[in-house]
């Protein structure tokens, strides 16, 4: 259970509280830029990555999740790119484990494309990891590849059976597009049941490239609005409201028929920005206050200046005090251009 702000100052260092008297809880840190998919509404075809003098070692990563864990995090979740695409990911996944040990971490999670679980979901369990995000929106395999244009399903299925067998809760996180997988999303539903995953389905963001003139479809074309899917959904299954809570913005329903979950997350048809808790931290030190916004703060300097965490957690508090009440995400005729320049992969999926 989350600390509350009153009971973190009793107990240790003043919360992270942002301008908007939220308190910071939830840390997602993209650990990579770097992928082994080129999923469409992520990346450009041809990225150009980030050179390796920039990325924040391993070690450096320990240190700075480890710094934001002392000031109140209780949740952190490793992002990429692909997180475990990056080389000995798992000697900072078994670092960040001891403080679930400690009890000054509540849970330990990541979202993956899953295309290396079969070498990673064991040790995943041992360092301390219980469930694990995702990213699939798609079951056919051809359309699979477009979507992603290098990834193969069979391999992520591959991956999510050494999952379940490795005893992670699953959930399956699909980007719902208009034309290309709308069709598809009561037997995702349905396939959801069979496996005992959770599903959450998410709006698509206007981020980086969001035009048609590569091939890849046009952001605002792609767009569907989640209550147009749950609609549809309503029609085939019996939908009851759920209270239950991850720490995301999601908003779930029990699927009466399968008795798993469905969540939606909609950040352009139900702005869920007033209950925002959480920050991103990229592989480079840099802090994005809002997924939405691009005022982002330099923690990298304050790491390598000195030994002593001070400096570093002055930075930290400072970047929070700059946190935004709200995303500017919209996606209309007059506005077709994105909303923040960078990619989905830059900030962490």
């Amino acid at each position: 259970m989350t600390q509350t702000a009153t009971s973190l100052q009793a107990t240790g260092p003043a919360p992270l509280i942002d301008p908007f008297e939220r308190a910071v809880t939830y840390l997602r840190v993209s650990v990579t830029d770097r992928c082994d998919f080129r999923c469409v509404y992520c990346m450009a075809e041809d990225m150009t990555f980030l050179p390796k003098a920039d990325v924040l070692s391993l070690e450096e990563l320990e240190r700075l999740c480890s710094a934001f864990i002392r000031l109140g995090v209780r949740k952190l979740r490793l992002t990429g790119g692909e997180p475990l695409v990056r080389r000995n990911i798992m000697s900072l996944i078994e670092g960040l484990g001891q403080h679930l040990k400690t009890g000054m971490l509540d849970e330990l999670t990541l979202t993956t494309n899953a295309s290396q679980l079969g070498k990673y979901a064991d040790q995943l369990v041992a360092a301390g990891v219980k469930r694990i995000n995702v990213s699939l929106d798609t079951l056919d395999p051809e359309k699979f590849a477009r979507i992603t244009r290098w990834g193969r399903l069979n391999q992520v299925f591959d991956g999510l059976q050494a999952a379940k067998a490795a005893g992670l809760d699953v959930k399956i996180n699909a980007v719902a597009l208009r034309g290309v997988n709308q069709d598809e999303i009561p037997a995702m539903v349905e396939w959801c049941g069979r496996e005992g995953f959770d599903l959450t389905l998410i709006e698509v963001m206007p981020m980086g490239e969001i035009g048609g003139d590569n091939g890849e479809g046009d952001r605002l074309d792609q767009y569907l609005p989640l209550s147009t899917v749950r609609a549809d959904l309503e029609n085939r299954w019996t939908l009851d409201d759920s209270d239950y809570q991850t720490g995301g913005p999601a908003r779930y329903v029990t699927v009466r028929e399968t008795g798993q979950r469905v969540g939606f997350i909609t950040p352009l048809t139900h702005n869920f920005c007033e209950s925002c808790n959480r920050v991103r931290l990229t592989c480079t030190g840099t802090v994005y206050m809002c997924l939405g916004q691009d005022d982002a703060a330099d923690l990298r300097s304050a790491l390598r200046d000195s030994n002593d965490d001070g400096l570093l957690d002055a930075a930290i508090r400072e970047a929070i005090t700059r946190k935004p009440k709200g995303h500017d995400f919209i996606i209309d005729r007059n506005n077709r251009g994105a909303a923040v320049e960078r990619h989905m992969s830059v900030t962490g999926g």
